[in-house]
């Protein structure tokens, strides 16, 4: 245990420092204005490809549609987005199903972004009523589930924390963060490899849909270390139910379009019947902590 007490420390020292880097304002605040950066430098871009002032290989990579730029900007929010979650996944997993509900709702919100580039310039619906009620049915499913998600923060906020202190809770927590590190790293791992592709002309793989099978793995192994240290039959079942909620996520990204919707709406509503059993029958009046589950 003397060993396993030192990787606790080493994990600990390693995750806290890259959590308070990310958190800190001035490091949002420089995220955000580097965000506008991009996002006006790729509308100056594809105007140049318009006018044809780009040849070669960067004319071939740049789109001509200027809706492609609000595209990669949502496309840039939602890595921010997955950044955030894997920093929450030392806390408690039912706060890491939400932040990943909150990923599903953007994403709902840039493919209904992204069909605006099948449009023409200027905007126009004739012709396009097909592409219209996919855009339609994108954006109101994530309507939906940001409403749904509400309805779950308030069901969370009645949840029954642990009872665990001391040692035990620092070990448990420690896990957690050295799982979390392992998400980092395969995270950074696949964005380069996505940016090596689409340097070198070839197709990139479709990134938030693999990266979501990277999280149903960790969201069981979660399950796994949770047991160790929870071993109790309705903590087992409520995060194993959340890790089902997660598979249902990763089910509505490749799915087609409409069924995408309905198995989103699907997931939330399954995430927030789950918690509200849990409160009901198996949540005991006991004091709250502050800890992470």
């Amino acid at each position: 245990m003397h060993a396993m007490d030192k990787l606790f420390n080493g994990v600990t020292y390693v995750f806290d420092p890259l959590h308070h880097f990310w958190e800190k304002d001035s490091t949002q605040r420089a995220v955000g204005g580097g965000l506008i950066a991009v996002f006006v430098l790729a509308l100056i871009t594809i105007e140049l490809n318009r006018q044809g002032l780009l040849t070669g290989r960067l004319a071939e990579m740049t789109p001509t549609s200027h809706y492609m730029a609000i595209n990669l900007a949502f496309t840039l929010v939602l890595v921010l987005e997955v950044v955030s979650l894997i920093f929450t996944l030392p806390c408690s997993i039912s706060k890491s199903v939400g932040k990943q509900f909150e990923i599903l709702a953007l994403i709902l919100l840039r493919s209904a972004f992204k069909g605006l580039a099948d449009f023409p310039e200027p905007l126009t619906i004739v012709g396009y009523e097909k592409e219209l009620l996919v855009i339609l049915a994108d954006g109101g499913g994530a309507v939906v589930i940001f409403a749904l998600l509400g309805v779950y923060r308030m069901l969370r906020q009645r949840m029954q924390e642990t009872g665990m202190a001391g040692p035990t809770l620092f070990r448990f927590v420690a896990a957690k963060k050295l799982v979390a590190l392992f998400i980092l790293a395969i995270f950074i791992g696949m964005a380069v490899e996505n940016c090596l592709l689409l340097a070198s002309g070839r197709m990139p793989h479709a990134f938030f849909e693999k990266f979501y099978t990277v999280l149903i793995f960790s969201d069981i192994m979660l399950v796994l270390i949770a047991q160790r240290f929870l071993p109790e039959f309705r903590a087992v079942f409520r995060n194993s139910g959340f890790a089902l909620a997660t598979l249902l996520i990763r089910v509505a990204l490749t799915a087609p379009p409409y069924n995408n919707v309905l198995i989103g709406i699907g997931a939330a509503v399954f995430a927030c019947a789950l918690t509200l059993v849990y409160n009901t029958f198996y949540s005991t009046p006991v004091k709250r902590t502050k800890a992470p589950r």
